[in-house]
């Protein structure tokens, strides 16, 4: 029953949380400057709330191929912090301009706008110091290159902040399906692309044969993540918005997703299924994709 994996994925997902906190909190505190107001806002920005669901795709992935989690904490860690880094400077004046985060203080309200530009610049950075020095077990040299190549092409220009980009500038603009699709294909999939991805590296040869069957259930996924995302968005209680943050569905949400919400709840469910579709082709290679099916579920299912 549908009930029964949103607990699975519950159950998965605390267990990920934890393990990934952990894991950043102790390379964090590894660091120079480790009593600076900086860290201070990294910390902040990066391990208050969330559901890691991209860490959890990392795991989930490499887990599918008999990896340990501690061969993926480097990997699952790399893209948190990447997305932390996004977020921070998404909440910012020149970006969303989001007072909140997570129902907390968006950091830049809390810390300050330049100490919150910083923080998002140094996530960025640690990301790729961890994926190029962690010790990852038994891991060849290619494969690390080919993980670190996969983020830094998901997070740039070609996939998370060209999307962004896109979306700057299509704000308080009629656009269609295909054209806010084309958005959040690199604005969200391509990072969620790379979490999978990166879960597949660290098996090394053995997961190739699976990749673009991986590649067409992260599409899927992520398509179907951020639709239902921007709906749940839109139909949150108002008066729990700040005025801000009504301003912005006046000017935004309601020009797109008021159009599209029919459309898009139904494309939501296609997206779904054809998600576990994808994930019935990969168990056909004999891989348990439970963690994966769980989390699927779960992004249709959520309300909040």
């Amino acid at each position: 029953m549908p009930e029964k994996k949103i607990k699975s994925f519950n159950f998965y997902q605390k267990q990920i949380y934890n393990r990934i906190n952990n894991y950043l909190l102790t390379f964090l505190n590894k660091l120079p400057l480790v009593n600076s107001k900086l860290i201070e806002v990294i910390k902040y920005g990066t391990l208050l709330g969330g559901k890691r669901l991209r860490p959890f795709l990392t795991y989930a992935v490499g887990s599918m191929f008999g990896i340990s989690k501690k061969k993926l904490d480097a990997p699952a860690a790399a893209v948190e912090c990447i997305h932390a880094y996004s977020l921070i400077h998404d909440d910012l004046p020149s970006m969303d301009n989001d007072f909140q985060r997570r129902n907390k203080p968006a950091c830049h309200i809390k810390y300050g706008e330049g100490i919150s530009i910083l923080a998002g610049d140094s996530l960025q950075a640690l990301a790729f110091h961890l994926l190029s020095t962690a010790q990852i077990s038994n891991i060849n040299n290619m494969d690390r290159i080919k993980m670190i190549s996969e983020l830094a092409q998901a997070s740039g220009i070609i996939g998370m902040c060209g999307g962004q980009s896109l979306d700057l500038y299509t704000k308080n603009k009629n656009i269609n399906y295909e054209q806010l699709k084309y958005i959040y294909k690199h604005k969200t999939v391509a990072l969620i692309r790379a979490a999978v991805r990166l879960g597949a590296y660290a098996a090394g040869s053995i997961s190739n044969k699976l990749i673009p069957i991986l590649d067409k259930y992260s599409e899927s996924f992520g398509l179907a993540f951020q639709i239902q995302d921007d709906i749940l968005d839109f139909l949150y209680d108002k008066n729990k918005i700040t005025k801000k943050q009504q301003y912005n569905f006046k000017n935004y949400k309601c020009t797109n997703i008021t159009k599209l919400e029919s459309k898009l709840s139904k494309k939501i469910h296609e997206l779904y299924q054809d998600a576990l579709l994808t994930l019935e082709t990969i168990q056909s290679y004999s891989y348990n994709t439970n963690m994966l099916k769980a989390i699927t579920n779960f992004v249709i299912k959520h309300k909040n």
